[in-house]
């Protein structure tokens, strides 16, 4: 399953009408998490692993709409990343 595909049933979307907006939120998760120390080769969507994925959900969830829980899913999100930041897999914080 493609990850828009994904987002759009993290987000509860059924129609295509909002693909250029999730897709656009994907493109700005990544980004977001460009900016950081994560190696930008696992922020490339045919590399992407289940935590990456999880992020990019997560961010687009925050991001789409006026969600209820927008501080649980910002807070949620921000560990995710900060999860990914503290994993050799996925910096190279390891490589000295």
């Amino acid at each position: 399953m493609a990850l828009l595909d994904k987002v759009k049933m993290a987000c509860r979307v059924t129609t295509t009408a909002f693909d250029t907006e999730l897709t656009d939120l994907i493109s700005a998760a990544f980004a977001d998490m460009g900016v950081t120390d994560i190696k930008p080769d696992v922020l490339m969507e045919e590399n992407i692993t289940p935590l990456v994925q999880r992020a990019v959900t997560t961010y687009c969830r925050m991001n789409f709409g006026q969600p209820d829980d927008y501080d649980r899913l910002k807070t949620s999100y921000d560990e995710q990343k900060a999860q990914l930041l503290m994993s050799g897999d996925y910096t190279d914080w390891g490589v000295i």
